[in-house]
């Protein structure tokens, strides 16, 4: 028999297909036969034992990819209902963060009506500051109405109407004629409608009879826009108007039209925009009194501006607030820019250091590592996405959303306590009890956050405050510094009304204006200012105004309510 080579492609340690040498070749054929046989079985067995295993881990990796799908899907199932309970919640439903009167918007009317005593039905006025001689007050041992309505404030002027009893009526039976021995008081709540009047300015003329000089004329009236023929009060009423009243440019065009006045919307909005630019330099002198102060908050808001170069009309921009100031300095200033980028805030703080407060917002990521500006986190919002994730929960159920919800109600009640502390005081009050609520909810995060899947309401709201922990506990530090950016968002809320109303700006000129006039009017509000009487207090020395030291007297916190009041 000739001599054999081996298979080069024989693996010897599995069994199958194994050398065999030629002298261990059997020469009998049937011998040889069931070698062949046994071979071919083993290397059956083997394979078939080898199959078998590659099929059950293939089972395996499919049941174990079929559970992964499975968990996703019912991740993903969790997630959109919770979107969708959420938007209904939200559209339908009541609002927690909200005044509970806010529903009474859309019917106000109705609703007073229902809620209110018929005795309601008269104001509550405060009595005048001094009463006539001889005066007795006849209802004064009647039962008070019911209700507690704040009364008008007694600066309001009273008006005397004088009702008198007929002189044939005031003879009593005997004959003897009656004497006045007292009289019943009552008050009723009056307006006077807006005057549209016109201003005719006169300005003499003087000349020589001989001619031998020219004429010579009296100067006229420095005006805040000479080109226009509005008085500078009218300037006032229509930034008020618009900018606190939330009145469209349009229907106060409609508003001047029933007085008899044609005045085009674009005309109005010319007017806005000029009498912008001539209160620049109050704005630049707030700006200065905010980039002063070391804690500066910071939020943003959607604006839509139709005309603006390179975008659709439908784009939709940005409209920024800050807010700052020192102590009795409060100052609000808005800011247009179609960008929500980074480099805005940069270039609304170039130059400034210290804390700033904002949301978690990406736009604010560049502005935190400039040198001297540390970022401070905003509770309301790390809370707001727990309040969210409770709302998914069946109704009367108590989950883990409302286990942080009270360690953070734990955190603002010491807040409130520490209201009126000095701010030495409030940062041995943050350090002593704050701290340990704070590691408290430390622990608590650490324990909850692995269990609860990212994509959830609760996720969402776990990985933000895990984020966002450094600036969250960074109050901590100072005892001047905020919890949260509540003043921010109350100062933008203004303008998110008034966009309702407007809806958009036209240029980027108006847009830049409304921010300029937003601006003014909510740091005046901010300093317990009435915006009217301060806005025409201003326009009306604005014309003459020529140092920086006119300009700061006009600020808000350097006026006195005397000097607003005067006509």
């Amino acid at each position: 028999m000739p001599q054999r080579t081996a298979n080069p492609f024989s693996n010897p340690a599995s069994g199958v297909c194994a050398v065999v040498h030629p002298e261990q070749l059997p020469d009998d054929p049937a011998v040889l036969k069931a070698l062949l046989l046994a071979q071919q079985r083993a290397f059956e067995t083997q394979f078939a034992a080898q199959f078998e295993r590659l099929r059950l881990e293939q089972e395996a990796a499919i049941k174990t990819r079929e559970a992964e799908l499975q968990k996703a899907f019912e991740a993903r199932i969790l997630e959109l209902y919770e979107q969708l309970h959420l938007a209904r919640r939200r559209m339908f439903g009541p609002s927690s963060e909200s005044h509970a009167g806010q529903a009474w918007l859309f019917d106000e009317a109705e609703a007073l009506a229902e809620s209110a005593p018929e005795a309601g039905d008269t104001a509550t006025l405060p009595p005048p500051a001094t009463e006539p001689s001889g005066q007795t007050p006849v209802d004064a041992g009647k039962k008070k109405a019911r209700g507690k309505r704040k009364p008008l404030p007694i600066e309001l002027p009273r008006i005397d109407v004088v009702h008198d009893v007929p002189e044939a009526e005031r003879t009593c039976a005997c004959g003897t004629p009656m004497v006045e021995i007292g009289q019943d008081v009552s008050e009723q709540l009056d307006i006077v409608p807006m005057q549209v009047r016109v201003l005719r300015h006169i300005r003499k003329r003087y000349g020589c009879p001989k001619g031998d000089q020219a004429p010579v004329s009296a100067r006229a009236p420095a005006q805040v826009l000479p080109k226009s023929n509005a008085s500078n009060d009218l300037l006032a009423m229509l930034l008020v108007t618009k900018y606190v009243d939330g009145l469209p440019l349009a229907r106060f065009e409609y508003v001047l039209a029933r007085a008899g006045v044609l005045v085009p919307r674009q005309t109005l909005a010319r007017w806005v925009i000029g009498t912008a630019q001539a209160l620049q330099p109050i704005a630049n002198l707030m700006r200065d009194v905010l980039l002063g102060h070391d804690v500066i908050h910071m939020d943003e808001t959607p604006v839509q501006v139709l005309k603006e170069p390179g975008r659709a009309a439908t784009s939709k921009s940005q409209m920024w607030v800050q807010r700052g100031g020192p102590p009795g300095k409060p100052v609000i200033l808005f800011e247009y820019d179609p960008s929500r980028a980074q480099a805005v805030p940069l270039r609304l703080l170039e130059g400034w250091k210290g804390h700033m407060m904002a949301d978690g917002l990406e736009s604010y990521g560049a502005i935190a590592f400039t040198e001297g500006v540390t970022r401070l986190g905003c509770w309301v919002h790390a809370r707001r996405r727990f309040v969210d994730a409770g709302k998914v929960l069946p109704e009367g159920k108590r989950g883990r959303a409302h286990e942080a919800l009270a360690l953070i109600g734990k955190l603002y009640a010491i807040e409130k306590e520490a209201r009126e502390l000095s701010d030495a005081e409030r940062l041995a009050r943050r350090q002593s009890r704050s701290r340990a609520v704070i590691d408290e909810l430390r622990r608590w995060l650490d324990q909850v956050l692995p269990t609860v899947p990212p994509s959830s309401v609760l996720g969402g709201a776990l990985g933000y405050l895990h984020r966002q922990w450094p600036r969250l506990t960074r109050y901590l530090e100072r005892g001047d510094l905020p919890i949260d950016n509540n003043p921010a968002e109350n100062a933008i809320r203004p303008f998110v009304v008034g966009r309702k109303a407007w809806l958009f700006s036209d240029t980027q000129a108006g847009a830049r204006a409304s921010a300029l006039i937003y601006s003014l009017i909510e740091t005046a509000k901010a300093n317990n200012v009435e915006p009217y009487l301060w806005l025409r207090h201003v326009l009306r020395a604005l014309p003459t105004a020529a140092t920086v030291e006119h300009f700061d007297a006009l600020l808000p916190w350097n006026l006195e309510v005397e000097q607003l009041i005067t006509a």
